[in-house]
């Protein structure tokens, strides 16, 4: 009688690490033939241990409540630009690191908020808010014609923007 409890637990055991493995290796393997399919997580492949926003309004709320910086990163899942922002960006530790003082959001599709788009609708482009609500405009790239867009040669420029955004906040508030 004993034994038969060991089985039910056993087999589950088997199901989950089976799951796992699938999951794991579903990262790795690009099919191109496949229609794009939507995102197993809010990153979007930008940063997949940091806690991102869901929706605009969402990170808005946040970042005035929190007192937070937001970080908005428009992109597109089929620009060659935005995978490749998006792979040094994912990979740059200290990027990493100092994101996780700001309130996230990456969106794939265009908000509403004519703010957002000072210069036009692009990809990619980054964008930095803060807890007032206020698009700093002030937090650009190095392109005239492109205010906020980067390209993965910019990553360093990027990083002192985030610490420009948060150093401004200091003394803003």
């Amino acid at each position: 009688a004993m034994e038969k409890n060991y089985v039910p637990v056993f087999l589950l055991l088997i199901v989950i690490s089976c799951a796992l493995a699938k999951d794991a290796g579903k990262k790795d393997t690009k099919d191109t033939t496949a229609k794009p399919k939507l995102p197993q997580t809010l990153s979007r492949g930008w940063g997949d241990q940091l806690i991102w926003t869901q929706t605009y309004e969402e990170a808005l709320f946040r970042a005035k409540h929190s007192q937070k910086p937001l970080m908005i990163i428009h992109h597109l899942e089929d620009c060659p630009h935005s995978q490749a922002l998006k792979k040094v960006f994912a990979e740059h530790k200290d990027i990493q690191k100092l994101a996780e003082k700001f309130i996230l959001l990456n969106l794939v599709y265009e908000t509403t908020d004519k703010n957002l788009a000072p210069d036009g609708q692009y990809v990619p482009r980054v964008l930095f808010i803060d807890p007032s609500l206020t698009v700093r405009a002030d937090i650009t790239g190095r392109y005239s014609n492109r205010l906020y867009a980067y390209e993965p040669s910019d990553i360093s420029l990027l990083y002192s923007n985030m610490q420009k955004a948060l150093k401004l906040l200091k003394t803003e508030l």
